[in-house]
């Protein structure tokens, strides 16, 4: 299964990015799918995830600023970020699950995202 992130960058702070994942060929249905972000000096956390239902989770740090959500049929994530601030700063990285646990959790090879005081 090939996990593929695109759209990080540089902005101010305040200004917004939009990331997008995509998780192809996979060989079993595609579950949970998530954000998570890593900083300089900091462990991997997670960002938000959300089910095929839509159920969403968010890290207290981005709840009312990101908002994430899903294409099914495309096997497919996004991630809205919007007033962004310069502790956003890190690579964001892509997991996709499936159903089963004997395949994945899967992992993109991340996307810079730095903001600027």
């Amino acid at each position: 299964v090939q996990v593929v992130e695109s759209g990080g960058g540089s902005v101010q702070a305040g200004g917004f990015l939009r990331l997008s994942c995509t998780a192809s060929g996979a060989t079993r249905p595609i579950s949970a799918m998530g954000w998570y972000r890593q900083a300089p000096g900091k462990e991997r956390e997670l960002v938000a995830d959300i089910t095929t239902d839509g159920n969403t989770n968010y890290a207290d740090s981005v709840k009312g600023r990101f908002t994430i959500s899903r294409d099914n049929a495309k096997n497919t994530l996004y991630l809205q970020m919007n007033s962004l601030k310069p502790e956003d700063t890190a690579v964001y990285y892509c997991r996709a699950d499936t159903f089963s646990v004997l395949f994945g959790p899967y992992w993109g090879q991340g996307t810079q995202v730095t903001v600027s005081s």
